[in-house]
């Protein structure tokens, strides 16, 4: 799991750009547009002023709004700091946090389960993430699909029952679990902040601030991270778009924050790295006979090996890696959503994702000759296509 999943800018304390830089440790409310009211530990309170504010209090996990969650569970921030083994689990959520936590409990020799509402990893592309999924139930990770946790209960002996709804069917039964983990979805940490008595407008659901280059509907208080809403919550986000508000704000410059292509990767047991759109979103946004989709299976030479008998691991599975470029066919097959399903995800996607920020082309990732023998490589390879109906699983390396 990275530490890029987590951006916990100071939580629920105001970040003020002041002249001398100074850092006051304390609980910022605003009183307007211009003065907030700093409470410190002793319950002192300052009034501080200044003609510009940087909103950055970071994200929460989410509790369920179900009996006993608070009681009985922990959430994604707590999981490295029990001191205890945490036994047989209930991951709740289909989130990557989830996944991620699910997967390394998995591989650390516990009984895991996730207990999925709906879809996984919602947002990526669904092909990949029920790939994700498949791999992660053959490698020992139980899944509860369409199963909503609808309560909680401390039992005698010290476990936890928990009662599942099926979502789809509407019954319910009863499991018990040692540690039940919450991923259902985070929050911004503005409650307390009175950002109405600066007029500042934010979702109501999540906290979370609307802005456009991170300045909100009051000209003077900007956001920035987590607290952004609709934006990624990822920490190397944040730090970029912080570094480029501050350059506009105190030192002439004029590069804003580019949203768009983010690379991202998920570190699930196989893992999965991605820039731009899904597959969904690429037939929603130009139509389905305008794009196409190229894809490879495979398995990467290092697998090869028998690893088994080195270092225990288990038996590499034939043509489970992936890879997958979509292109506008409207727009000289632009690459708008590039998906890789293997070892070293990060890595692979990184350097993809400079050439699509610089606009590549299907022939730009043709005409670029690969590295052998590396699992990179295959996307300078890509022919089949789906359209095509023609099998794209390797026979060999």
């Amino acid at each position: 799991m990275s530490a890029r999943n987590y951006a916990y800018t100071w939580p629920e304390r105001l970040t003020l750009f002041v002249h001398n830089n100074r850092y006051l440790n304390a609980y910022g409310a605003f009183v307007d547009a211009n003065t907030i009211t700093a409470t410190k530990k002793n319950g002192k309170v300052e009034t501080l002023t200044s003609d510009k504010f940087v909103v950055a209090v970071g994200g929460r996990p989410s509790y369920l709004d179900v009996p006993g969650a608070k009681e009985c569970c922990i959430t994604s921030d707590d999981i490295f700091s029990k001191q205890d083994a945490p036994g047989k689990t209930l991951c709740v959520g289909a989130s990557y946090i989830s996944l991620e936590t699910a997967g390394f409990l998995t591989a650390l020799g516990y009984d895991t389960t996730v207990a999925i509402r709906s879809v996984p990893l919602r947002g990526f592309d669904l092909e990949i993430a029920e790939k994700i999924v498949g791999h992660m139930e053959r490698h020992g990770t139980t899944f509860m699909r369409d199963s909503q946790p609808s309560g909680f209960e401390k039992t005698p002996d010290g476990k936890i029952k928990v009662t599942v709804t099926n979502t789809v069917f509407g019954g319910s039964f009863d499991a018990e679990f040692d540690t039940v983990v919450l991923a259902v979805g985070r929050y911004a940490v503005t409650d307390g902040m009175n950002l109405a008595a600066a007029g500042v407008e934010f979702n109501q659901k999540n906290g979370k601030i609307p802005c456009v280059n991170e300045q909100s509907n009051v000209p003077n208080i900007y956001a920035i991270g987590d607290v952004l809403d609709t934006r990624q919550e990822l920490t190397p986000v944040a730090i970029k778009a912080g570094l480029r508000l501050v350059r506009r704000l105190f030192g002439g410059g004029t590069e804003t924050m580019d949203y768009d292509l983010v690379p991202t990767t998920v570190f699930t047991p196989i893992e999965y790295g991605c820039i731009g759109m899904s597959e969904e979103l690429a037939a929603e946004t130009y139509g389905a006979e305008n794009i196409e989709v190229y894809q490879s299976y495979f398995k990467p030479l290092e697998w090869t090996v028998n690893h088994a008998e080195h270092d225990g691991v288990a038996h590499r599975e034939e043509n489970s890696c992936y890879a997958k470029l979509i292109t506008n066919l409207t727009d000289n097959e632009r690459v708008v959503g590039f998906h890789y399903v293997g070892p070293n995800a990060g890595e692979v996607t990184q350097g993809y994702a400079v050439a699509m920020k610089m606009g590549a082309t299907k022939s730009d990732f043709d005409n670029t000759v690969g590295i052998h023998p590396t699992v990179s490589e295959e996307f300078t390879l890509l022919s089949i296509t789906k359209r095509s109906g023609v099998d794209a699983s390797k026979s060999g390396c």
